[in-house]
């Protein structure tokens, strides 16, 4: 599908304006940013990189987008003959998927002529806040579940089609270790994993002959949902009967899942007939509306579960369904065709922009990430002195980072309208997600009253800021 009108008509009519005051060669960077950490968390998770690279690869005006441009009324024609040849030559530098980012940090960092960069935020927000915002909440449940397996069963509950798929997508990244969607698992080559419904159970005259009808089918990978009648009384003798029967034959069950009811007791209560039964390789799987906050809870309850099945809260966020990410020019050619830095003033602070071309470095001392700093491109930091002055751009507060180790965090991915950066697995992506959550003090990792990460202005940006500010 052609997604060239995947946009806001704004971008369109802008485009134009562009085009009939000849500003069509004029410079521009832009940076592509969130204001404040989702889910009253610590931490982001940065996600949708490559489905942002395949849809710009991509965008191309072919005769029905124009033909229905046309129709609108809004564009005259010559404008649309532009349109046939459009496409994206400028240069774009990126965090990785899974890279750790914080309020204020460009997830993207676009270079471009103005009218290609401006055409292009919407959906690059589009794709970037969402799949952020799911690997971010995936990575908080996956911090929940400890050593616990989390498996992403959103399908059902996800917004659309692709809605489902972008979800697992980012849920992946974020550290989830399955899913329940095969069209996913096929599409991005991840472990699919299910069990059955109950549906399954009620289609049969007993629990009993549904139970052994499954392991009949399943010998090797048999769980068995045992809470359609009676958790305690029905399902779990019901699955002993079979674990034992399948043991006869040289198979292990694999496990039980419980979907409803009071799963702390449960768990624990199945936990004790498992084991006395001999059935103690057996797993037991839970679901029914877990997000971080209920595994947390589970678990401080001694709850004995080993594999978290997480599907609504997880794909939808609906603790906090949207990232509120944000797309700001920071320079711009002038008259004379230099690039200069410019900045959007706002009453409140938190919506007045970082100007300028920047990088994002991140301070480590040993393996631990201490902070990270802003810095203008062309003041790249010494890390002779092992130190490093910094700003908050909100507070004024001053803070020395002190390092072993300075990291440069935005990566080129795309120049000059080509793409640079190869295509990365995701189980390449969660990795890196893993090993930047593990560089994180669990200070920042708290589900709870997380302690803010320091995000710092180095000197020559936070002048060029208050210069400007005096001067707006």
């Amino acid at each position: 599908m052609n997604l060239s009108l995947l946009t806001d008509l704004y971008q369109l009519t802008m485009l134009c304006g562009y085009y009939s005051h000849q500003k069509l060669e004029q410079q521009s960077c832009f940076d592509l940013y969130f204001r404040r950490l989702p889910f009253s968390g610590g931490f982001c998770l940065a996600g949708g990189l490559e489905p942002a690279l395949e849809w710009l690869e991509s965008l191309k005006f072919e005769e029905p987008q124009i033909e229905y441009l046309r129709s609108l009324d809004l564009f005259p024609g010559e404008f649309l003959e532009w349109l046939r040849d459009f496409r994206f030559s400028g240069d774009i530098q990126a965090l990785p998927e899974g890279t750790l980012v914080f309020p204020g940090e460009p997830i993207l960092r676009i270079q471009a002529p103005l009218p290609q960069a401006q055409l292009i935020e919407s959906a690059l927000l589009n794709l970037i806040n969402f799949h952020t915002l799911v690997a971010t909440k995936a990575a908080r449940v996956r911090l929940a579940a400890g050593d616990g397996l989390v498996l992403e069963f959103g399908l059902r509950r996800a917004q659309g089609v692709n809605g489902a798929l972008a979800a697992t997508r980012a849920a992946m990244v974020g550290g989830c270790h399955a899913t329940s969607n095969v069209q996913a698992g096929f599409l991005y080559n991840v472990p699919v994993k299910g069990t059955h419904a109950h549906s399954w159970i009620m289609s049969f005259d007993t629990e009993l002959e549904a139970f052994r009808a499954y392991a009949d089918t399943y010998p090797d990978s048999c769980t068995l949902l045992v809470d359609t009648y009676d958790t305690l009384q029905s399902g779990v003798p019901n699955a002993i009967k079979v674990g034992k029967e399948l043991a006869e034959k040289g198979y292990n069950l694999a496990g039980i899942r419980l979907d409803s009811g009071d799963l702390a007791h449960l768990s624990r209560e199945s936990r004790k007939m498992l084991d006395a039964a001999g059935l103690t390789e057996a797993r037991i799987v839970a679901s029914n509306d877990l997000d971080e906050h209920a595994i947390a809870e589970l678990k401080s309850a001694g709850a004995k579960i080993d594999i978290w099945g997480v599907g609504t809260n997880l794909v939808t966020c609906k603790d906090e369904p949207a990232l509120g990410g944000v797309y700001k020019l920071v320079a711009a050619s002038d008259q004379d065709g230099r690039l200069t830095p410019r900045i959007k003033v706002s009453s409140n602070p938190v919506k007045t922009t970082i100007p300028g071309i920047k990088q994002v470095y991140r301070a480590y001392n040993g393996e631990r990430a201490v902070g990270d700093v802003l810095c203008l491109e062309d003041e790249p930091p010494t890390s002779d002195s092992r130190q490093i002055a910094t700003t908050h751009a909100l507070t004024g507060e001053k803070r020395t980072l002190h390092f072993t180790r300075l990291e440069p965090l935005l990566t080129p991915v795309v120049k000059n309208g080509k793409r640079v950066m190869p295509s990365e697995s995701l189980l390449d992506s969660a990795e890196r997600a893993r090993q930047n959550l593990a560089s994180l003090g669990e200070e920042h990792k708290r589900l709870k009253q997380a302690a803010p990460y320091w995000v710092g202005l180095s000197d020559g940006l936070y002048q060029l800021r208050e210069r400007l500010l005096k001067g707006s």
